[in-house]
This record gives structure tokens, sequence and C-alpha cells, in this order.
């Protein structure tokens, strides 16, 4: 009986770097872009600004006087607090090209606040201050609402910002 010899190879790692080099080089890409774009190109998610007592939101400027409040010529801080399936104002005016600082946090549970259109995303963290600025450039009616599910009166939380003017 003859002696059987070892196996035959096939192409050996044909199929192995098929699969190895876009293992490799697609999340390569992807971290070198997040790089670029975080300290190149300056891009980074809003963090948090501070801390506050959610309990005592009533005493704590600048929450215990939510609304627009102009800080320079057409320069605006607008504190937004949330709570309960509603916004704090949930209506504010700005003058067009108005740079508007918006300062947030929530009262009770996790929400979110985002002005589609813009660059404003922020999650309202009980205990946490978020911040962001958003410039209008356009005079309309821009809504805001928020996008984290907070319980069975969400679809409840929204409020408008009516830019007005010309450009």
């Amino acid at each position: 009986m003859a002696e059987a010899g070892p196996p035959e190879r096939h192409e050996p790692y044909v199929y192995e770097l098929a699969w190895i080099l876009p293992s490799i080089a697609i999340p390569t890409t992807m971290l070198v872009a997040v790089v670029i774009a975080a300290f190149g190109m300056g891009i980074h998610l809003p963090g948090i600004a501070g801390t506050v007592d959610p309990t005592q939101l009533r005493k704590t400027p600048p929450f215990d006087n939510p609304g627009l409040t102009q800080i320079a010529p057409n320069r605006y801080q607008l504190t937004i607090v949330a709570s309960a399936w509603q916004f704090q104002p949930n209506e504010v005016r700005v003058p067009v090209g108005a740079q508007v600082d918006i300062v947030a946090t929530s009262r009770d549970v996790i929400h979110g606040f985002e002005i589609p259109g813009t660059n404003a995303n922020l999650m309202l963290i009980p205990g946490r201050i978020a911040r962001t600025t958003v410039t209008f450039h356009r005079p309309g009616t821009y809504q805001f609402m928020c996008h984290e599910y907070c319980g069975v009166g969400h679809h409840l939380m929204w409020g408008r910002i009516i830019v007005e003017g010309t450009p």
C-alpha cells in the first residue's frame, strides 16, 4: 500500500489576505478621519460645561430665570430648563444674524435638545450643564425638540425660536 503524502496546497493565503487587509485598512482609515476631524478641523462634540444641583435650579443662576438675555451687541444667551415634557421657555424671538449661546440642563430625567438644520444637538442630563452656540443667518421659525425619549409626554416636548428681521 502506498503511503499518502502531504495534502496538496492551493494558493495558501489568497482568501485570508482578501479578508485581513480590508479588516485592517477600513478601521485604520476611519480612525485617521476621526483624528483629522477632531484635531485638524476642530470638530468636536459639545461636552459638559459644568454641574448644577437639579433640585436647586429655581435658586441657581442662570436657571432661576430661563429665557433670552442680551449679553453683547447681536449676541444673546438662551437659558433653557427641560422638565416633565416641556422646555422653559418654549418660544423666544431673536433678530436675524444673532449669535445665540444656548445654556441648558434638565430638572428630572435625561432629555435631548436639537434644532434641526443647525449644529445645536445637546444631551440634557440632570446635574450637568450643556452649552452650544448657534448663529441664525436667515429669518424664520426654527423648531427645537427633545430627541431623547423621556416618557409618555415626550411628543409634547418642543418649542420654537422665531428669527425676525431681514438678512
